[in-house]
């Protein structure tokens, strides 16, 4: 028996592998600090678990409209006029089982065999993998330290073909915390309105922000009708569990990606929409004390990790992860992980895993305590310090 050939292209996400191995050191006894999984360690807001056990107690439990609730479709085109700056209608709003239901259905509906998606490297492993699941070819722009982890759009240009499909942003940007200026974002566009290209913005993180606002490239003139803005309720409102996204789709596409849905999922849970209503709707005070907290958790991180001999990292603007260079230590980004979870019990992620321009990076996620951190941060000074300062990692 064999599988289908397709699967032979389809990649995995290395952070779910590395706590699998995280776990099983901790079943054999071992003490593991987890900074692999970006995932906020806040429960989700009270007034948003209520709404939603409200809501099953009302009978809210039946199949849902597949694009969402009104209710909700609603609540998204609302909060996209006020902080996107661009007015879509309810029924451009989709939602989705989670934001990679997003990331499948835009790639699936958009990308032929043989087309061309122009994808960040390093990005989120999902972009690559679904072009290649899909038949296309994932073509990297590299996303450089030295350039505040944001793409160059000349490079972007320099890399479009008669084949080029798609183009995917992500910003605040995983696994690096870059964000992409206005500026980056017009020029964006004005590649994309040149070749006719459509473009994939993940904004995911858009409410994590540490300075500045934040830009969607959907606001652009000319843009609205050729971007799928992807967001969700996992991070900012610390819903990972419930697995809600939605895309804003023009409304060309609407035909076919409501298909997908019907086609794959039918729709996602009734209940932890209503939930997500009064996550979007409701106070937002929690939301801003999370972000707060990961500014203060991400200054201990940066400034730790900065005093550490061999490894130099930028302060990022957005989201939850820092990306240090760790080349100073001889080894690899994937070589060095590998020794902080075996010798130290730290639990972070290779560069490499989010694209070969990361190779001499490694993750964090600082989405977890400051205890935590502080822990971590010693524990790996004890494994980096003898490499970068007698050269043993060379």
């Amino acid at each position: 028996m064999q599988p289908a050939s397709r699967m032979a292209a389809i990649g995995t996400e290395s952070a779910f592998e590395a706590a699998d191995r995280a776990r099983a050191l901790e079943a054999q006894g071992r003490s593991v600090v987890h900074l692999e999984i970006g995932e906020p360690d806040f429960d989700t807001p009270p007034n948003v678990r209520e709404a939603a056990k409200r809501a099953i107690d009302d009978g809210r439990t039946h199949y849902p409209p597949f694009p969402g609730i009104p209710e909700l479709r609603e609540a998204i085109a609302a909060d996209t006029a006020r902080r996107r700056g661009f007015a879509p209608g309810p029924e451009d709003v989709f939602v989705t089982v989670g934001g990679k239901g997003v990331i499948y259905n835009a790639i699936l509906a958009l990308a032929d065999p043989g087309d061309e998606v122009i994808v960040p490297d390093p990005g989120f492993p999902a972009y690559e993998s679904v072009t290649r699941f899909a038949g296309g070819v994932p073509v990297p722009v590299a996303i450089r330290q030295e350039n505040d982890f944001r793409l160059d759009p000349d490079e972007l240009a320099s890399l479009v073909t008669p084949r080029t499909r798609l183009i995917v942003l992500n910003s605040p940007q995983n696994p690096t915390g870059g964000v992409l200026t206005r500026g980056d974002l017009e020029r964006i566009a004005e590649i994309a309105l040149e070749h006719d290209l459509v473009v994939l913005s993940d904004e995911i993180y858009s409410r994590i922000l540490y300075r500045g606002e934040h830009h969607s490239i959907a606001a652009l003139p000319g843009m609205a009708e050729r971007t799928i803005v992807l967001d969700g309720f996992s991070k900012t409102w610390a819903m990972t569990g419930w697995r809600l996204g939605y895309a804003i789709v023009p409304s060309w596409l609407n035909r076919g990606f409501g298909r997908l849905i019907i086609n794959s999922v039918s729709g996602a849970t009734t209940f932890a929409q209503v939930g997500a209503v009064e996550a979007i709707a409701g106070p937002q005070d929690a939301v801003d004390r999370m972000v707060a907290e990961f500014r203060a958790r991400r200054d201990l991180v940066v400034d730790g990790l900065n005093a550490i001999p061999g490894v130099t990292c930028l302060r990022p603007d957005g989201a939850f992860y820092a990306f240090p260079d760790v080349s100073g230590t001889g080894l690899t980004g994937a070589e060095l992980a590998d020794r902080l979870l075996r010798e130290a019990g730290v639990a972070v992620l290779a560069g490499s895993g989010f694209g070969q321009a990361g190779a001499n990076h490694i993750r964090l996620s600082y989405a977890t305590s400051r205890e935590n951190l502080r822990e971590a941060l010693v524990r790996m000074r004890s494994v980096i310090e003898p490499l970068a300062t007698s050269g043993a990692g060379r």
